[in-house]
């Protein structure tokens, strides 16, 4: 490997553009949050397009406002608690010399998610609906030990997106509904990781300097909003079957002022400063992030007046993450990175139970495709494929007021991870992962 090379990919590791575009995590294929309805959660977001009295709709599926009931506010909070443990089997620097440091504690947290969501019918015999809300699509958090063996691949990473989407729907007639919606979007992204600066001045022939000899730090802040677009349609056979379609764009996400901090060790930034003027320093960055399109099928059929099913399939276009370029503004040089991301599949099926006019009882279950590989996987979250179980309720104490609850737990087989870090060094070994999901929520009408 020559020298600008090993240069080059190291200041990619520092600066940590790569675990922003890696992080996956436990309740939804890489990065993505479908965590927006407690009602929804209970049934594994089977009918997510296609069920009715349900706010989230204005999201998932403009044309399904027509399913909502009159003027409606609806508030949400999901909170997700994600544990990740690693258990090392091999971390090695590029030389074969071992890598210390411990498994880096557990890296998962509990976070909360929460949602908004406000609807009002207006025109002609109501057919026209304007519905507003305020969702989290995609979002992570963890964190390992400073320490850890790990601690060069990624030590901190945040992720955060923020919508605020306004919503219009027509119905043609009482069997079919056309809608669109345009949102914008904020990106806030917090990254940490050592710098392995021992390997990168080792790698330079300067002497004194051995793989693990010299650790320093990383840390970069970024933000960015954009604008996006969902369009849906609803299609009823009859007044017990309801098909939606819906699509929701891609959003690219041009980080063009983050902020790259860098803690350096005396001897290194000497060093660094003769022979590699201009890099390792405080700087700006510039990357572009697309966040992917996904496009989605849902059913929703009562059988009779007690039962009703439910079925959604999502197809997300992960594969827009095969490469992303990162241009520093200091001498740094670009860098190019390959994810491998292929596309995903989410398929749930779900079934309401109406006890009595006053209490619902659901439940749902879900398959969930990860779209990355053990080759490919980033040790900032270990996203793998996972399997839902839901429950939930629904009690409406009155015409005006109900309550939801949703709870999920995901199975998850154990992930394994082979991989290197950009100044060579080797972290092999598996994850202990559990998921566990609780909503809450009110929806008002007035």
């Amino acid at each position: 490997m020559s020298t600008a090379s090993t240069l080059s990919r190291a200041t990619l590791l520092a600066v940590g553009i790569a675990g922003v575009l890696a992080v996956g995590q436990a309740h939804g294929a890489a990065f993505q949050l479908k965590e927006n309805s407690a009602k929804g959660l209970g049934r594994a977001f089977a009918g997510s397009g296609s069920a009715p009295d349900d706010a989230s709709i204005i999201v998932n599926n403009p044309a399904g406002m027509r399913q909502l009931d009159g003027r409606l506010f609806q508030a949400d909070v999901s909170a997700i608690h994600f544990s990740a443990k690693f258990k090392p089997e091999s971390g090695n620097y590029a030389n074969g010399a071992p890598v210390s440091g411990g498994n880096g504690g557990d890296a998962g947290t509990i976070a909360p998610v929460p949602a908004m969501y406000f609807h009002v019918p207006f025109g002609e015999n109501n057919n026209m609906h304007l519905g507003t809300s305020l969702t989290v699509p995609f979002g992570f958090k963890t964190e390992y030990d400073r320490d850890w063996v790990g601690r060069y691949h990624g030590t901190k990473t945040e992720l955060q997106a923020i919508d605020f989407n306004v919503a219009f729907s027509y119905d043609v007639n009482p069997y079919v509904s056309f809608g669109a919606s345009v949102f914008a979007e904020r990106l806030d992204i917090d990254l940490g990781n050592a710098v392995d600066f021992g390997s990168i001045l080792a790698a330079r022939r300067a002497p004194g300097f051995a793989p693990g000899s010299a650790d320093g730090y990383s840390r970069i802040k970024g933000n960015s909003t954009e604008v996006g677009f969902t369009l849906g349609g609803l299609f009823s056979i009859d007044e017990n079957t309801h098909i939606g379609f819906s699509y929701r764009s891609e959003v690219e996400h041009k980080i063009t002022d983050g902020d790259a901090d860098f803690t350096t060790p005396g001897n290194a930034a000497a060093v660094l400063g003769v022979a590699a003027p201009g890099t390792f320093i405080d700087t700006k960055g510039r990357a572009t992030v697309t966040l992917p399109a996904s496009a989605t099928a849902s059913f929703t059929h009562n059988v009779n007046e007690q039962w009703s099913i439910m079925a959604d399939v999502t197809r997300t276009a992960w594969s827009k993450f095969d490469q992303v370029t990162v241009d520093f503004a200091s001498n740094q040089p670009n860098s190019v990175l390959d994810f491998s991301y292929r596309d995903t599949t989410f398929a749930s099926i779900g079934a309401d139970y109406r006890m009595s006019e006053t209490l619902t009882l659901r439940g749902g279950l879900a398959y969930d495709q990860t779209p990355t590989t053990a080759e490919h996987r980033d040790v900032r979250v270990p996203d793998a494929s996972r399997k839902w179980v839901s429950l939930g309720l629904s009690w409406r104490p009155s015409q005006q007021a109900e309550y939801n609850f949703g709870y999920t737990h995901l199975f998850v087989s154990d992930p394994t991870s082979d991989t290197r870090s950009a100044t060579g060094d080797r972290l092999a070994g598996s994850y202990d992962v559990q998921g566990n999901i609780l909503a809450a929520s009110i929806n008002y009408k007035f």
